[in-house]
């Protein structure tokens, strides 16, 4: 998830009325109307509507295409095989992305490919799942999927429900996965745990081009996910072994943010350890997490970023990560 404008301070109010909400009248409800009041507090602090969300489309290539709506991107391979796309979002947007995918010429969508567990990537498996698609993940994402867990966003936890056999991954693997459709190898790898213990980055070897989810984001500093088994180093690796398969003319799809390119990545990479070794630093020397907030371990990043508020929630999943 992209957690820039999340823990901004007019976000944090509002959206922690609408879970204390959720929280007070909970015991009137049974556990699946409590998860869907607890979705639409989640949405609504997102400042995410449904009902009136566009899909975007954006062109990489001849059959590769990225869409934006709410979410994380999706990536979709249209061609002589069918359909494929990298992560779903929601399941109410489920239509629209189908019309989207109709008007680039494609026909109903064979594949799917979850980047990572996390709704606003996966939570459109319910609705494709049943609708015929062949759900593809790597083994921990399954497994995360079919028993739901707290996603623990620092500002606010959600509790992910788990999701129905039809919405779960039928294929999945644990190190690397080919799959040959459109006319091109399209590559799956995990080199790490990274963003959560789970993740995925899919190359799509022919149009030279590579989707890595939540591994890296575009919009603002990265969510680690340490109780989703996520964690700084890992991620680390995970950006260094991908800069290592691609070169300058390689096309970045993030999970947020616009469509980059390999620089970007690298400056990303660079970002992410100079900011843990100075935090690993402060940790050795006994700093505590009020200590090591206050130190601003990410200013000199914050123009490109966002500003120091977007950065707490990384800091702090970076410190509880180094820290255990």
């Amino acid at each position: 998830m992209s957690f820039l404008k999340y823990i901004h301070v007019a976000f944090t109010s509002a959206f922690s009325a609408l879970l204390l909400a959720t929280a007070a009248t909970a015991h009137q409800h049974l556990p699946g109307e409590q998860n869907a009041l607890e979705r639409k507090a989640l949405l609504e602090g997102f400042g995410w509507d449904v009902a009136t969300a566009e899909i975007r489309t954006e062109k990489i290539a001849e059959g590769l295409y990225v869409l934006f709506g709410l979410g994380g991107n999706i990536a979709v391979s249209v061609g002589k095989d069918g359909t494929l796309i990298v992560d779903d979002q929601l399941p109410e947007l489920a239509d629209r992305i189908k019309a989207a995918i109709a008007e680039l010429g494609g026909g109903g969508i064979d594949y799917v490919i979850n980047t990572h567990w996390h709704f606003d990537h996966a939570d459109g498996n319910n609705a494709l799942g049943p609708d015929g698609a062949t759900i593809i993940s790597h083994d921990n994402a399954r497994h995360d999927m079919a028993n739901g867990g707290i996603i623990n966003m620092v500002i606010a936890q959600y509790h992910q429900a788990p999701y129905p056999e039809a919405a779960l991954p039928e294929l999945t693997y644990q190190r690397e996965m080919s799959l040959h459709f459109n006319g091109g190898e399209i590559e799956l790898q995990h080199f790490s745990h990274a963003h959560t213990n789970g993740d995925t980055a899919v190359f799509f070897r022919k149009h030279n081009a590579v989707h890595l989810g939540d591994v890296f984001n575009n919009s603002g500093y990265p969510f680690v996910d340490v109780g989703s088994g996520g964690g700084i180093d890992g991620m680390i690796r995970f950006c260094r072994e991908t800069l290592a398969q691609i070169d300058e003319h390689t096309v970045v799809i993030p999970g947020h943010g616009p469509v980059t390119d390999y620089a970007r990545l690298g400056q990303y990479l660079a970002m992410l350890r100079t900011v843990r070794d100075r935090i690993q630093g402060m940790i050795d020397d006994g700093k505590s997490l009020e200590e090591v907030s206050a130190a601003a371990p990410t200013a000199d990043f914050d123009a490109i970023y966002g500003p120091e508020s977007a950065s707490l929630g990384f800091v702090n999943r970076v410190y509880s990560d180094l820290s255990e």
